[in-house]
């Protein structure tokens, strides 16, 4: 799984979004049966003692009852692996990386003296039952490694059962597990259910039930702090992750969140943290995601999700104003996979998608998880802005490669291609940056493909909004504000263009190591 950006970790958190129940208007409290008895919101013993507050209107007396009622439902899972002998326990203050593993019998922190030569590690995560058969919801992460017979369940009355991977989503950081272990068979396991209607308000309360640093059992509580966080990773494409306060730490992974009714509205998945440990900011995918995700994996092993093969990123205000669509809201095509669905269904780079299927985008993020629900050969109907001018695009949707396979696409090196020999021309300032044309001699130092047209930049200027903005030496300018530029005079003729419609800013399409990507640069009075 790809690493998180600094100060997020995998393990940790709680949150999600989705169910209701905020006791609001006046205080409550949950009596044996479950009722609500209404609380005055102060108490006073008598006149000549000191005030006693009562919590005040929205905040029950104990989470005692939602905890006898859920947590059975919520499981312990121990994982053998084989050992990685780069692997180290997480520390406290490295960011960004998996840490909810606390091998059993160390402390947090503690390595033992022959950690490296161990052939098998074991790390500890939390999960929860969804049906009374015995499936089971977790992170991908808890179990991604586990050994073909390493998962042990162990449950809140101290039951241990073996159990095997149903299917793994890394792109969601969810899997599912099942009961296996022959002492179950035809047993009915207590189950809890996802609540993906009704959906809290921030302010509202959420309890998470886990089993940090192995202690198994153990519930925190707290209130929804915001929706919509995006953690900076591949999972935040196909998460509107949900932010809680409530504690959770090393452990907690895969455990369940939920609201005062005692449904689930997350699954506990990532803090951000900068010491590794809870400091009351922590995420989780919210119970819409886990449930679809989690069907999908029980009836195929596998998500199957839309992809249109196009390379997005945001589309700022800045270059907004460069093209002068001020205020226009979408995000924009950097790049298309040859050959792939996008392509093929006339999506251009630089195109602005503002809606699919009519749903409005604001976030490249939001454009991938709308393509995403699309079924394979569907056909997914994008509103684009192109030069301005709206128009639509019709693509019928491919099936998404893995997070793997992407990867490795992305890594792989497009190779030289001979190209005709060109006279060198004279190098031009513009923007801040020395540019110059691209010949043999210049691709084969720069490691650049013959497929690849526009100005290297030969230099920049520092203190340049260019500078600032990270272009750099060995970079090309392919396009500017979508023409194609190979030549100087047709880099001034751009940026003149843009002076002359007043535009503060121009779009520069920059291709690196041989990927695109698209920046705003200021236009220097």
């Amino acid at each position: 799984m790809a690493a998180r950006k600094s100060g997020f970790i995998v393990g940790a958190v709680a949150g999600a979004g989705v169910a209701c129940a905020a006791l609001a208007g006046v205080g409550m409290r949950m009596g044996p049966a479950g009722a609500a008895e209404q609380e005055p919101s102060l108490v006073r013993a008598s006149a000549t003692s000191a005030p006693m507050f009562a919590p005040p209107p929205g905040a029950p007396l104990s989470f005692a009852d939602i905890f006898e009622k859920v947590s059975p439902a919520v499981v312990q899972i121990d994982v053998t692996s084989k050992a990685d002998p780069k692997a180290r326990l997480r520390i406290p203050g490295l960011e960004g990386l998996p840490f909810d593993i606390v091998p059993r019998g160390q402390k947090p922190g503690e390595e033992g003296e022959d950690a490296q030569a161990a052939p098998k590690q074991q790390s500890s995560g939390s999960g929860f039952f969804i049906s009374a058969d015995g499936y089971i919801v977790t992170n991908n992460h808890v179990v991604a490694d586990a050994d073909t017979d390493g998962i042990n369940v162990v449950m809140k009355d101290g039951r241990e059962l073996k159990a095997t991977i149903v299917g793994r989503d890394e792109s969601t950081d969810l899997a599912v597990i099942k009961v296996i272990d022959p002492q179950a068979k035809g047993a009915a396991f207590p189950y809890v259910n996802f609540e993906n209607q009704a959906r809290p308000r921030v302010g509202d309360w959420v309890i998470t039930i886990g089993n940090p640093f192995g202690l198994g059992g153990t519930a925190t509580a707290g209130i929804i702090s915001a929706y919509g966080r995006d953690l900076g990773d591949n999972s935040s494409q196909f998460v509107d992750y949900i932010q809680i306060d409530a504690p959770i730490n090393r452990g907690n992974s895969g455990g369940p969140s939920f609201d005062i009714y005692g449904r689930v509205i997350g699954v506990n998945t990532a803090i951000f943290s900068p010491t590794g440990g809870s400091v009351g900011i922590g995420f989780a995918i919210p119970a819409d995601v886990a449930e679809a995700t989690a069907k999908q994996l029980i009836n195929g092993g596998k998500v199957v999700r839309g992809y249109i093969g196009a390379q997005i990123q945001p589309f700022t205000s800045e270059m907004a104003e460069a093209q002068g669509l001020a205020g226009t809201k979408g995000a924009i095509v950097a790049d298309l996979v040859p050959g792939g669905p996008a392509q093929r269904g006339g999506l251009m780079p630089e195109d602005v998608v503002t809606s699919v299927n009519g749903v409005a985008i604001k976030s490249g993020s939001e454009l991938t998880r709308e393509v995403a629900k699309a079924r394979p050969g569907e056909v997914i109907k994008l509103a684009v802005l192109r030069g301005g001018k709206p128009r639509t695009v019709e693509i019928r949707s491919g099936v998404r490669p893995t997070e793997k396979e992407l990867a490795d696409n992305d890594n792989e090196d497009g190779g030289d291609k001979a190209a005709p020999a060109k006279p060198a021309a004279p190098k031009a300032e513009a923007l801040g940056m020395s540019l110059s044309p691209l010949d043999d001699a210049t691709r084969k130092a720069n490691g650049i493909d013959s497929a690849v047209k526009g100005l290297l930049i030969d230099s920049v200027k520092a203190t340049s909004d260019a500078g600032e903005k990270g272009l750099r030496k060995g970079d090309v300018i392919s396009s500017i504000n979508g023409e194609q530029v190979v030549t100087i005079g047709e880099v001034n003729a751009a940026i003149e263009a843009a002076k002359k419609l007043q535009r503060p800013s121009v779009n520069l399409r920059i291709i690196r190591a041989g990927r695109p990507t698209i920046i705003a640069i200021k236009i220097a009075p």
